[in-house]
């Protein structure tokens, strides 16, 4: 894939000097598959919080968004065909985000933003209530595609998430064109699956449960389905592929015992997975109520 061809990705998400979390699982996936990529840190850590202390270095408000206005300002802005945000340590990185999306679609109405609204899972929130709502409120209404959680997407959307068809309902509320969720209700025993919908769309893709997975999960699928999006693939080939880069490397990363994704050493799952998927087609909230 020529870089021309490929565009260059921002990704803006935290940092950790050890561990394949965040920006170190979104940059490496993108370049892996061809990406030039621009890596704004949010937040600096040694490792993931979950593996015990890990100093938080952060960055002040108004030197980050002096970071936002310099990438307004690149003379190689035109490069960027596509933004990924993820983990935020504040609200008003949202808010230098939004401003940054806004300025490049004045000069490229096409580029196509990656909202994966990092806030939290089945314990709730694990940001601060401002944070997230400044996620909702300011960055979700301008996302080409949001991918958060079921848990994400429960709390984006005040409604309680059941079943797929309550997912379903919930992400056509909450406004993108586009939703991948992860931790969809699955329908195949001992599995888990991505849901994803659009206007024409509503597939799930499964696979096996994977017990005690590193972190890094949803980083790297935004990641890996944006690539296979702006590599022109069809949205259920895209969502096949990135479901089965993400579950091979997952895969083989706990079958070693390790306690991080290792993407150096699986680097082919990411651009040639072999892992199996089932793949479904939904029945899309339209088309029931057209019955």
């Amino acid at each position: 894939m020529s870089e021309n061809a490929a565009g260059a990705v921002i990704v803006i998400s935290s940092h950790v000097v050890r561990g394949s979390v965040g920006n170190r699982a979104a940059v490496f996936a993108l370049e892996t598959l061809g990406h030039p990529v621009w890596a704004l840190p949010t937040i600096i850590l040694p490792w993931h919080p979950g593996h015990g202390r890990s100093t938080r270095l952060t960055f002040a408000e108004a030197d980050f968004d002096a970071a936002i206005d310099d990438l307004i300002r690149a003379p190689w802005i035109g490069e960027v065909r596509a933004v990924l945000s993820g983990y935020l340590g504040n609200a008003a990185q949202a808010r230098s985000v939004a401003r940054l999306i806004a300025a490049l679609r004045q000069n490229n109405p096409e580029l196509l933003y990656v909202c994966d609204p990092v806030m939290g899972d089945l314990g709730g929130l694990y940001v601060p209530e401002a944070t997230a709502e400044a996620i909702r409120d300011d960055l979700i209404p301008l996302a080409s595609l949001a991918t958060p959680n079921r848990y994400e997407l429960a709390w984006l959307s005040g409604a309680a998430l059941d079943d797929n068809s309550a997912i379903m309902e919930a992400a056509l509320a909450l406004g993108p064109s586009r939703m991948l969720v992860t931790s969809a209700v699955p329908m195949m025993a001992g599995g888990t699956g991505n849901l994803y919908l659009s206007g024409r769309h509503a597939l799930l893709a499964e696979h096996r449960v994977v017990e005690n997975p590193p972190n890094g999960l949803g980083d790297l699928l935004a990641a890996v389905f944006l690539s296979r999006l702006l590599s022109g693939l069809e949205d259920e080939k895209a969502l096949q592929l990135a479901t089965a880069s993400v579950f091979e490397v997952l895969a083989r990363a706990v079958k070693r015992g390790s306690n991080e994704l290792m993407l150096a050493s699986d680097a082919s799952s990411l651009s040639r997975p072999m892992a199996m998927v089932q793949m479904r087609r939904l029945v899309h909230p339209a088309q029931r109520r057209k019955k």
